[in-house]
């Protein structure tokens, strides 16, 4: 397929192909559209198989750049400098580039940046943080909560289909990550609940994969259980969505959640032990970790 801006082709570049931009850059080359590569370690960007891959964020300077990256400081560190973003659009003469964010940043801060990115340099900024891990990316079929104005997100939806089953608008810049930090208040408390779990189960001498297959027969059943289930029973957190990672989307929704008044008493308690987790030198590990914490 080809994606349209305005009636014509699209250019499109990806900026970080790690864990989920890996899997989505070599979804968007299988439909078709051509996609310029850029990571910060090159041999992960050609390690994707297809695409051209450039040395500088200045060379991926497309009509629509979308970035898999932790952090919004790691996309704001993309746009200055004679290789950065800013450069690249103004050299190939792109007046009106959209920038996609689609790691999970803070509400408050990515609507402020975009305001600035859209008065300062005339850049659209849509968050269009994901959910559905690395299986979500690699089988397509991720969910997509986005923020922006719609008009541009209706130009770059076709490009987005070829990633994710699930689509959804919610209003301008930093409402998709309003909606990502509900979201992660649900995956940190499953998966913390089923640490719990596990942590009891394995204490009082519980075969954790039976234990397990309960789980997932009634109402305990969750797509954390069905991804992540096997970590407790293997004993192996290395990898995945990192605890440091999960504790910086808590903090997101604290500060979200301050700025209207609204004391969420399970996100804070939440955010105390990942914080634990992390002081025990568990901090790169996977979330499901938090078990090693509980049991300790």
């Amino acid at each position: 397929m080809e994606a349209s801006y305005d009636g014509l082709p699209v250019s499109v570049s990806l900026l970080g192909t790690g864990p989920m931009g890996a899997p989505i850059a070599r979804n968007i080359i299988a439909g078709g559209v051509p996609l310029t590569l850029w990571n910060r370690t090159p041999e992960k960007a050609h390690a994707v198989g297809g695409g051209t891959v450039v040395a500088s964020a200045a060379g991926a300077a497309s009509e629509v750049v979308l970035t898999v990256l932790p952090d919004l400081p790691q996309v704001a560190a993309l746009l200055p400098g004679e290789d950065g973003l800013l450069a690249g659009w103004k050299a190939a003469g792109i007046e009106r580039p959209i920038l996609v964010i689609h790691g999970t940043v803070s509400p408050v801060a990515v609507a402020e940046f975009a305001d600035d990115c859209l008065r300062t340099h005339g850049v659209t900024v849509i968050d269009a943080p994901l959910s559905g891990g690395t299986i979500g990316a690699e089988e397509g079929r991720l969910s997509i909560m986005v923020g922006g104005p719609r008009g541009a997100v209706d130009r770059i939806t076709p490009v987005f289909e070829l990633y994710a089953s699930t689509l959804v608008w919610f209003g301008e810049t930093g409402a998709g990550s309003t909606v990502k930090a509900c979201n992660q208040i649900v995956v940190a408390a499953t998966v913390t609940a089923l640490a719990e779990a596990m942590a009891l189960a394995s204490t009082t001498g519980l075969d954790l994969e039976k234990v397990q297959s309960v789980l997932s027969g009634g109402l305990a059943n969750s797509e954390v259980l069905a991804q992540k289930g096997q970590r407790w029973i293997d004993a192996d957190f290395e990898g995945g969505g990192s605890a440091k990672n999960q504790l910086k989307d808590l903090r997101f929704i604290t500060e979200t959640a301050g700025r209207k008044g609204l004391k969420l008493p399970l996100a804070t308690c939440l955010e105390g032990a990942f914080e634990n987790m992390i002081e025990a030198g568990d901090g790169d590990m996977d979330h499901t970790g938090i078990y090693r914490t509980i049991l300790t």
